[in-house]
């Protein structure tokens, strides 16, 4: 389609690209204003699902085509920030041409964490293009019932 459009309209690729969905974390791109943007500046913004048990809180990922040493995941006053880095370099030489491609893409997320976890056991696995954190619950307090509070 790409080279269609380039065809029918003589457009660049860069405005092509506008009417080509591109690949985001397994979405696509251009279903909101900010999609195509965020490609251009090297930021992607992953999908997570989080769910409870009634042991621990669970935060899945989806980051493909990072590796272990990308991410930076940091508790600091009951947040937790998932942060990552990729930067790739890619070199083609021959006697007729020289090739140079980089890429760079990042991505922050932050979550307020609950009270009651074990912030020192919270653990972190990346498999497949996942990363799944887990984030163990304390016992929970008994919660004090509500009183009210006279005005004097």
């Amino acid at each position: 389609m790409e080279l269609q459009l380039k065809r029918q309209l003589g457009l660049p690729s860069v405005f092509a690209d506008i009417f080509n969905p591109l690949p985001f974390f397994g979405r696509e791109l251009g279903d909101n204003g900010f999609g195509l943007l965020q490609h251009r500046l090297g930021t992607s913004i992953p999908t997570v699902n989080i769910s409870e048990t009634p042991k621990e809180y669970c935060l899945d990922v989806a980051a493909p085509g990072m590796e272990r040493k990308d991410f930076e995941i940091e508790i600091n006053n009951h947040t937790l920030t998932i942060s990552a880095e990729k930067e790739a370099k890619k070199e083609e030489k021959s006697e007729e041409y020289s090739m140079q491609e980089w890429s760079f893409n990042s991505f922050s997320r932050s979550f307020t964490l609950p009270e009651n976890i074990k912030q020192d056991r919270v653990s972190a696995k990346y498999e497949n293009g996942i990363l799944k954190i887990t984030i163990p619950k304390a016992k929970e307090t008994a919660v004090k019932p509500s009183h009210r509070i006279a005005v004097s």
